[in-house]
């Protein structure tokens, strides 16, 4: 509770200090005329209050998206996978445009509650993801046309996107607008950890000792990966 008055009143909360860094901390502000909801970290522990604010959702949410991109190392091996065979430009935007519109689709399903499927059972199926992506990779010559299973497996991943939002109790007036917010965070996370590493991949596939050598062995390496993730997410 706060005095009247016309000027913005600055909330510092301390206890964020408590905490590790990566800690995300939603805070939901109202009073009579709207309300507002933001997200807040020990490196940045202030709101701020202004008088009159109308119901709106801070573009915290967006950083909330790309962090979980950068930061979600499962999620950054199956991209990976997914460009280590290379292939035409064309080939590479129907793949990462599949796996784009796919997680969005869940991600706005289990966001809205429209359906999900839980974390017990997602988590698990995200490490299978990884581990078919390393194993296709052993067999597959030409990665055109593989935006069709990449949908199918994005489908997978919009579930574990939409985990890491509803863990965050927003209050159902602004949920679209941070599911938008949320989304474009992670669509500018992707459009980072790609624009690194796949002038890497295209440029290291240029050498035949790295196709023939390195990408079956880092295939290998990710496939096994996904099925120590899938057993450890099932027993864990």
């Amino acid at each position: 509770r706060c005095p009247g008055g016309d000027g913005p009143v600055r909330v510092r909360l301390g206890f964020l200090s408590l905490f590790d860094p990566d800690h995300r901390h939603v805070a939901a502000i109202s009073d009579e005329v709207g309300s507002r909801t933001e997200v807040l970290a020990r490196d940045n522990p202030i709101l701020t209050i202004a008088p009159g604010a109308t119901s709106w959702v801070s573009w915290s949410f967006l950083s909330l998206g790309i962090e979980h991109i950068l930061l979600g190392w499962d999620h950054l091996i199956f991209l990976f996978g997914l460009i280590l065979l290379g292939g035409t430009f064309r080939s590479l935007l129907g793949t990462v445009t599949a796996f784009t519109v796919a997680h969005s689709v869940t991600l706005a399903l289990a966001a809205l509650g429209v359906w999900s499927p839980g974390a017990a059972f997602v988590e698990p199926l995200i490490g299978a993801t990884i581990a078919y992506v390393g194993i296709e990779n052993l067999f597959l010559k030409e990665p055109k046309g593989r935006w069709r299973i990449t949908f199918v497996l994005g489908l997978v991943h919009g579930f574990g996107f939409a985990g890491a939002l509803a863990e965050a109790g927003l209050a159902q007036a602004h949920l679209l607008s941070a599911l938008v917010l949320f989304n474009l965070g992670v669509e500018v996370g992707q459009v980072m950890v790609l624009a690194v590493l796949l002038p890497l991949v295209l440029l290291a596939r240029r050498r035949e000792w790295v196709v023939a050598r390195v990408v079956p062995a880092t295939s290998g390496a990710i496939a096994l990966v996904g099925v120590v993730l899938v057993i450890t997410r099932i027993f864990g």
